[in-house]
């Protein structure tokens, strides 16, 4: 059975502090593997309770047992040098609120071996989320693409020859995560994308140009990647994350979704897209109208960037608009991105976070019934 909840958001939750100051322990040999593991569980237990009070009825393990949204693929895998922290937050970043801050990408990042697998990326995140909620469960899972940030032109080829070769060995890792989380029970996975909307900034693009494909040759072959993923498991509904990058609070680019709108929204067999939609960054609704009649979209009007307070009165507004273009029944609420899409965090308060989940839940309710 499909799931068709109108209140949704992306996945990442704020790290609670113990869970940051157990982490710190761990790294610095003071804590050991089965301690660690117990207050990273309860921390799990926590941010569960928080979604379920403040009315979510899709809920995440916040990936709390993650450095970030993309990180499984490294710590679950072997075959790759010099991955970082910073592997997952380089880039220029740019916020008016904290400031702009650049952070270089880790010198000799790459894939250097071909991929062994020790073990799954989120098949046990899931099993213990399934038991302690009776909730929707959602997983998450980076676009195999995106994860050509970890093929280099020069220091990959030798156990990859194109990126093509090291994509398409992700892209069989991910089916087969996919169908052991279908096996065990899981309904709902979503693909997060963000590197499509890098595509429409001219930096971004040269880069990821550099690694070889053009970008026609990005979204073609990458939506190729996804619907693999998606195919892979029948009767699961999946959604599918696009924005323009959030960490601590910053952004990557701006601008309208119109220019990948067609060949993403028609081509990816996704069931629910997830678009940010926070503020005039994200531009308007009209690229909307490429979405599939068969697709749901989850209007991503909920800012996880700062503690601006969203109105009912004002979120049903932007609703309304976009259901001048989406048919009402088609749409849902939820936010622009993660809290929290590595342990870094945006600059907000767990109780910030709280009153924008019940917001959407209430505004939900307000909407829809």
């Amino acid at each position: 059975m499909a799931v068709e909840s109108r209140v949704d958001h992306i996945g990442s939750l704020l790290r609670p502090p113990a869970l940051l100051e157990a982490r710190a322990r761990r790294d610095a040999g003071e804590l050991g593997a089965d301690e660690f593991k117990q207050i990273e569980d309860d921390a799990v237990r926590h941010v569960v309770a928080l979604q379920e009070e403040c009315g979510c009825v899709v809920v995440t393990d916040g990936e709390l047992r993650r450095d970030s949204f993309q990180s499984e693929i490294t710590a679950a895998c072997d075959g790759f040098e010099n991955v970082s922290l910073e592997a997952w937050l380089w880039g220029d970043w740019h916020s008016e609120s904290v400031g702009d801050r650049s952070t270089p990408r880790p010198p000799g990042l790459a894939v250097t071996e071909r991929l062994r697998k020790r073990r799954n990326l989120a098949a046990e995140e899931f099993t213990f989320l399934r038991s302690i909620t009776a909730r929707t469960v959602k997983v998450t899972l980076p676009s195999p693409s995106l994860l050509g940030n970890l093929w280099d032109p020069e220091r990959s080829r030798a156990a990859y020859p194109t990126l093509e070769d090291f994509l398409a060995d992700v892209t069989s890792i991910f089916i087969e995560e996919v169908r052991e989380l279908q096996r065990l029970g899981c309904r709902y996975v979503q693909l997060d994308a963000p590197h499509y909307p890098l595509l429409i900034d001219p930096v971004w693009q040269a880069f990821y140009e550099s690694r070889g494909w053009p970008l026609q040759e990005w979204l073609a072959r990458g939506i190729e990647f996804d619907n693999a993923v998606i195919d892979a498991a029948p009767g699961v509904t999946f959604g599918f994350h696009l924005c323009r990058g959030n960490q601590g609070s910053r952004w990557l680019v701006s601008g309208s979704y119109e220019p990948i709108a067609r060949p993403i929204f028609q081509g990816v067999r996704a069931h629910r897209l997830l678009l940010e939609y926070d503020d005039e960054r994200s531009g308007d609704f009209e690229p909307l109208e490429h979405v599939r009649d068969d697709q749901v979209v989850v209007l991503g009007l909920v800012t996880t960037k700062t503690p601006r307070v969203e109105t009912i009165d004002r979120l049903t507004q932007r609703i309304r608009e976009a259901a001048e273009i989406v048919p009402l029944e088609r749409l849902a609420l939820g936010t622009q991105c993660g809290f929290s899409t590595s342990i870094v965090g945006n600059a907000i308060t767990e109780d910030d976070e709280r009153r924008k989940l019940t917001t959407i839940a209430e505004t939900a309710a307000r909407v829809w019934g």
